[in-house]
């Protein structure tokens, strides 16, 4: 049985006790939040997946970290915010605060390091790393040649109260923007329509998902491939029920979304804040991506720790770049209007 899972999150709790009282003092706006020297992140990433990698890195550049944080809290503290970086789950997150005008453009160094289809065209932020978008399903109950070949086939009437979702969960909401890119609104107004006239199970995140396919109790689920990974590295493969279909030909289910990283215009000490950014793109953290939280890296070859996985090249995802994500207003406009949230 691997415990990869169950170390990083212990990892993660002995980080957190070691920095949790400077976060706090960055949070409430104490002096560590207004000094130079000490750089504070907001992070959208949970502290059980990232603390580690911010913890190692604060021995090298002072940093305090505030998770669970959101584009939206930004946007509305703006040039009074004490954030120096904002570390995203979802390129759109980062792209509104681009829109908004926000953040700092990058060096050349730190951009060019990263494939062209994994950085903001303007050079306003980079991945960290990347994710598909899957169907999590239960062999028991669906066969894998049963199958379809996109989200539209989700709308059969065999799929009926079988699929699990995540309405308010900001990578559903970024595959919902997707889906407007590439069917338009009225599109993806009917094709959310469809899906929620065909019964699907609503849960509060992807995590709830994975463990009720795995546990029998559905059939399938819309998730991110990484939460299978980190089961499957936890558990072993003979314990986890619940395999990986991955959608393809540019279905928007087949959506690769990103971890990544931004500097606010703001920041007190941009070079430190720049120098924090090329941390997480080392070949170190790289790979503490793969091994550690099961998602791709954005730089080098590092592959996956569970065998049969398509590489991050051999993904079909839909012809869209990740800036176009920025409309996540829309989708939250959206979704409210069929009904999905």
């Amino acid at each position: 049985m691997r415990t990869t899972g169950l170390i990083r999150r212990a990892i993660a709790t002995a980080g957190a006790a070691l920095i949790a009282t400077s976060v706090l003092a960055a949070c409430s706006g104490g002096d560590s939040a207004g000094d130079d020297e000490t750089l504070v992140l907001y992070s959208g990433r949970s502290e059980s997946l990232v603390g580690p990698l911010v913890e190692r890195i604060n021995g090298t550049i002072p940093v305090t970290a505030a998770y669970d944080k959101k584009a939206a809290q930004i946007l509305e503290e703006g040039e009074r915010s004490p954030a120096d970086l904002f570390f995203a789950q979802d390129a759109g997150e980062l792209g509104a605060l681009a829109d908004a005008s926000l953040l700092e453009p990058l060096p050349a160094d730190i951009a060019e390091s990263v494939p062209e289809a994994y950085r903001s065209e303007t050079g306003a932020w980079v991945s960290t790393s990347a994710r598909s978008r899957v169907l999590i399903y239960d062999p028991r109950q669906l066969p894998q040649n049963e199958l379809p070949n996109g989200i539209d086939g989700l709308l059969a009437p065999e799929f009926r109260g079988k699929v699990g979702y995540a309405p308010t969960n900001a990578s559903f909401k970024s595959f919902v923007t997707a889906l407007r890119l590439t069917r338009g609104e009225d599109g993806a107004r009917e094709w959310l329509t469809a899906f929620l006239a065909n019964d699907p199970q609503a849960f509060e995140g992807n995590g709830p998902i994975v463990e009720s396919v795995n546990n029998g109790q559905l059939a399938a689920g819309l998730t991110n491939h990484y939460y299978w990974v980190q089961e499957v590295q936890e558990k072993g493969i003979e314990n986890v029920p619940g395999r990986l279909h991955f959608f393809s030909d540019g279905d928007p289910g087949a959506l690769v979304n990103v971890g990544a990283i931004g500097v606010l215009k703001t920041a007190g000490n941009k070079e430190a804040a720049f120098d924090f950014v090329r941390q997480f793109l080392t070949p170190e953290t790289q790979t503490y991506f793969a091994t550690e939280v099961g998602e791709y890296p954005v730089i080098g070859n590092e592959p996956l720790p569970v065998d049969g996985l398509p590489t991050l090249n051999q993904l079909s995802p839909p012809k869209i770049t990740l800036d176009q994500l920025a409309d996540v207003a829309g989708t939250d406009k959206l979704l409210n209007e069929v009904g999905a949230v």
